[in-house]
């Protein structure tokens, strides 16, 4: 089955549409990627999104607008996908969607919203749309994040030692062999909000800012201290906490007890926001073999951490990752197979495909849920739905062809 899968991550930057063709061979799902295709959004819808997400106030209506138009956004992506990519042979679109909230309560998530109207895609495409992943991992009791663990521990299956899995997107995941899978803080998250704060950019290009300040290491102890980082997993975060009025208000902080102390520039605010997002990681990948970790006691040490997500292409964040993980080889995902910056969009492309067989798209491992569930909601295309391949077996591997 050729499938496209659509994503946008939570720096909603830009849409990515990754085609796979993808077939169950006994026990392994076999994946031969076709490519990407990226698109940013119209600068005037970014600012529309950027303005209502959290902790900005909305309305109803302002959501049903948004939910048209990124809708719109994604049907564009997917049909330049199918012409593009898949010589006009696509038999699914599995979206994402943008998620604009996600509920936690004292750890706890109730609920969660991605937008983006599926029915565009299917009206523009033709085709039928899998979508809304995350709700049913939640009504199951789960964290309804990270997603894409399912397929990491699929495609690091048999490989030696202790790989993790580490994306770099707006909020930084990891997956590890035995299903441990959680957000572990902010990647582009608070950087991306300090470079639009003093430049009016969206990210630092080439890590040019970071590599141009100083870590101020009391700041960095400053923003160590906020609770997340502390919590067990699974856990899972967003920018409903980590946003710019987050990081304002941890910077007038500072200031006010920084005891006579030079106030960072902005270069060194960025520097030291870099480096939090590599002490996090770090720290997340160390404790996984801790005694007493989510893993528990006897946990073998991690062996690799096989990265990707758009923070791969921060040159200063990565060597901050290598400096913190301390000897822990880093590997882009490339050298696996999966592009880094696509890998998240061949994912959801993967879950949708398990979706229309009728096969759950979570370990419980990962995201807490009582039960592993079959995900997303069906939205017809032109002739109807897609056919459920009931009876198919639960694929153990992940195989790139």
């Amino acid at each position: 089955m050729r499938v496209i899968g659509l994503m946008s991550g939570t720096s909603y930057d830009a849409i990515d549409a990754a085609a796979a063709d993808l077939h169950l061979d006994g026990a392994d799902l076999t994946l031969r990627p076709l490519g990407m295709v990226s698109g940013v959004y119209e600068p005037g819808l970014r600012a529309a999104l950027g303005a209502a997400l959290p902790p900005a106030a909305t309305t109803l209506a302002e959501v049903c607008r948004l939910d048209t138009l990124v809708g719109q956004a994604f049907a564009a992506a997917a049909v330049r996908a199918q012409r593009e990519l898949c010589d006009g042979r696509a038999e699914l679109i599995a979206s994402h969607g943008q998620t604009v909230f996600h509920w936690t309560d004292d750890g706890e998530v109730r609920g969660t919203l991605q937008i983006g109207q599926p029915a565009w895609i299917a009206e523009a495409t033709g085709l039928p749309v899998v979508s809304d992943f995350r709700p049913r991992d939640i009504a199951a009791g789960g964290q309804g994040a990270p997603l894409v663990s399912l397929v990491d521990l699929l495609w690091l299956r048999g490989r030696p030692g202790a790989p993790v899995a580490l994306n770099l997107g707006g909020i930084a995941n990891l997956t590890a062999p035995d299903g441990t899978a959680f957000d572990t803080g902010p990647a582009g998250a608070l950087i991306d909000a300090a470079v639009r704060r003093s430049t009016g950019r969206d990210f630092d290009a080439e890590g040019a800012l970071a590599a141009r300040g100083t870590v101020r290491e009391p700041l960095l102890r400053r923003l160590l201290d906020e609770p997340y980082y502390a919590r067990p997993a699974p856990k899972t975060t967003g920018k409903e906490l980590f946003h710019e009025g987050y990081l304002l208000a941890a910077l007038a902080d500072f200031a006010s007890s920084a005891h006579g102390d030079a106030a960072p520039s902005d270069e060194d605010v960025i520097a030291t926001l870099t480096r939090l997002t590599a002490r996090t990681v770090a720290d997340a990948v160390r404790s996984l073999s801790a005694t007493g970790s989510s893993r528990g006691a006897g946990s073998p040490p991690v062996t690799e951490v096989i990265v990707s997500g758009g923070g791969t292409r921060n040159p200063v964040l990565m060597a901050m990752l290598r400096e913190e993980l301390r000897g822990v080889p880093l590997r882009l995902s490339d050298g696996l197979g999966l592009p880094a910056a696509a890998k998240e969009a061949y994912a959801f492309a993967v879950l949708g495909f398990l979706t229309v067989h009728g096969l759950a798209g979570t370990d419980p491992r990962s995201t807490s849920a009582r039960h592993a569930r079959v995900l997303g909601s069906l939205t017809p295309g032109r002739s109807g739905f897609p056919v459920i391949r009931a009876g198919a077996r639960q694929p153990v591997r992940l195989v790139l062809r």
